[in-house]
């Protein structure tokens, strides 16, 4: 767990010392001479851990799967059957989940790192991440888009089908700011802010425990206890949440590019 495994915090006159920035684990040079921070290397570690974990597990191909293999199957049918046929559609989607499916379990795993010892920090913590994907996906709809529907795309985008022309002034810019602003940066700062607060949240919890049992009052030490079961119970919640983020990014990604598709009929 994260606080946990934490050494204690005491400061040179052997009073508890309030963490700094340098306790929540957040990026910092490895490897000063060209940069290399512990977020690049997180990233690397998990591109390499799911190819290994889906190469193996798809090597054999049996009629009748093994564990890992059966695993392996019921990842990727959760992404290709759960979010990319039910929200683009039967006949357009396969195309696309390789794409729903890489986003999902990498950000699924990076979120995950997190809460493990001593990695201790989902690399989506780091805005700079999320932008990236939020950034990719952004110019993938869009170029989508185009290479459907043509330059009226564009067009199809902002103009709600059915709205009345006397209305369309207010609409149309609601609609690019909508669009084109406001969504690219929700898809981004929705994954960045919660994996940054659950991150945080668990890390004050641990060490206000640290702090209470520092403290010489025996009720302060007593009421540890309680701090134990809130401790345990904001880890838990920020696990739940490193998979619903990773899933709602995915959904996203993939609403996006039904309505891509299908903006002559919105």
């Amino acid at each position: 767990m994260l606080a946990l495994t934490l050494a204690a915090n005491t400061s040179e006159d052997g009073k508890f010392a309030p963490p700094g920035i340098g306790e929540a684990g957040l990026p910092g040079p490895w490897f000063a001479w060209d940069g290399i921070t512990k977020y690049h290397v997180l990233v690397v570690l998990s591109v390499v851990l799911i190819a290994v974990f889906f190469v193996i597990a798809a090597r054999k191909g049996s009629l009748v799967p093994g564990k890992l293999q059966y695993a392996g199957e019921a990842a990727y049918g959760f992404v290709r059957n759960g979010i990319g046929k039910d929200i683009i559609g039967g006949r357009d989607y396969k195309p696309y989940v390789p794409l729903l499916f890489t986003l999902f379990f990498f950000i699924l795993l990076n979120n995950i790192f997190g809460a493990i010892p001593f990695l201790e920090i989902p690399t989506f913590s780091h805005v700079g991440g999320a932008y990236a994907l939020a950034a990719m996906v952004y110019i993938f709809w869009i170029v989508l888009g185009i290479k459907k529907n043509g330059w009226k795309y564009f067009k199809l985008s902002v103009v709600p089908s059915g709205v009345p022309w006397y209305l369309l002034v207010m609409v149309v810019p609601i609609e690019i700011i909508s669009n084109y602003i406001v969504r690219p940066m929700t898809h981004s700062l929705r994954l960045f802010a919660t994996m940054l607060a659950g991150h945080m949240i668990v890390l004050l919890a641990g060490y206000s425990l640290e702090f209470l049992v520092t403290l010489e009052n025996p009720l302060a030490k007593a009421s540890s206890v309680l701090v134990v079961v809130g401790y345990l119970g904001m880890y838990f919640l920020e696990l739940l949440i490193m998979v619903l983020q990773a899933y709602v990014f995915t959904l996203l990604t993939a609403t996006y590019i039904e309505g891509s598709l299908h903006a002559d009929s919105h």
